[in-house]
């Protein structure tokens, strides 16, 4: 079998160069000497016969074959990377750590009992938990490789087990002027009150689901900021009924009587970030947010896998 003369550190640092914009970025980002970047990259080239980077200004810049090998060349970085990672997947048999992205949509409630049956039964894996909302989950998955991702959004090519179906609800203080209405509301009296809208956590892209398009609404960055706000009197919100089971049960808020679409239901599913190399810790963790969502079917609506 052939061996290869180009090793993947030489690909890496090539890669460093191109996505910093210079030798002296990447040099800084990589904790290498300029010399030893300049070195690497000049010896790649060397090696392969012809040069893949050209000079303009203080920028380098790919030339076209360049672009061809390096677009490869992250795959190939990617694969390596992945195979790592299944090694020591089979050989310690439990994640020492777990990535856990959650739409904010998801359950709060059926996720922290999750958590807290996971925590004894964890063998020492420390969970990194990160809050998303809407396509925040689908950049997580961009740019990084999360353990397990509980989203609404499966991106094409990633496996994923349904795993709760989420109720939003249509709610107001009961102190608001549209609890005064007689007759069900329609979309252009809502329209005329102030909307409460959760900021989708994309930095790249980013979506406005479930706002009525008016100018009249506040967007604020988590379910919780809109929770109380809406308990305090000012606007409206559709909110998970999960999260606000207790302030329905109290009347803290009230459920909206709207001509249509006072309640809105969707799926939630758990998307493996690392596919088949995903571990058991991951697994187990699935299972119990399934467990959980089946225990609460007055507050959620599990859906079999």
């Amino acid at each position: 079998m052939k061996s290869p003369r180009v090793t993947l550190e030489q690909w890496r640092v090539l890669q460093a160069v191109v996505d910093k914009g210079g030798f002296a970025q990447a040099a800084e980002a990589l904790h290498k000497s300029q010399s030893s970047v300049s070195y690497t990259v000049a010896k790649l080239q060397e090696q392969l016969g012809y040069p893949l980077l050209i000079i303009e200004g203080r920028k380098a810049k790919l030339t076209e074959r360049g672009e061809v090998l390096l677009r490869r060349s992250r795959h190939l970085i990617k694969e390596a990377v992945e195979l790592e990672e299944l090694a020591h997947t089979l050989g310690q048999g439990w994640e020492p750590e777990l990535e856990l992205v959650v739409d904010q949509t998801f359950p709060t409630p059926a996720l922290l009992r999750a958590l807290k049956a996971f925590e004894p039964q964890s063998q020492g894996t420390q969970v990194q938990l990160k809050e998303v909302v809407l396509s925040g989950s689908l950049e997580a998955l961009q740019n990084g490789r999360p353990d397990l991702v509980l989203s609404g959004i499966v991106p094409k090519g990633y496996l994923a087990d349904p795993i709760v179906e989420v109720e939003l609800v249509a709610v107001a203080s009961p102190l608001h002027p549209l609890m005064e209405e007689k007759e069900p509301i329609n979309n252009e009296r809502l329209s005329r009150e102030l909307q409460l809208v959760i900021r989708d956590s994309a930095v790249e892209s980013s979506m406005d689901a479930g706002w009525l398009g008016t100018e009249r609404r506040w967007t604020v960055s988590s379910v919780q900021s809109a929770l109380e706000i809406v308990v305090s009197g000012v606007g409206f919100a559709w909110l998970p009924k999960a999260d606000i089971f207790d302030e329905l049960a109290n009347g803290k808020l009230k459920k909206l009587s709207l001509v249509s679409g006072s309640e809105r239901n969707f799926h939630l599913y758990a998307i493996f970030g690392k596919g088949e190399r995903t571990g058991p810790a991951t697994r187990l963790l699935v299972e119990l947010l399934q467990e959980e969502c089946n225990a609460c079917p007055t507050r959620v609506t599990p859906i079999s896998a």
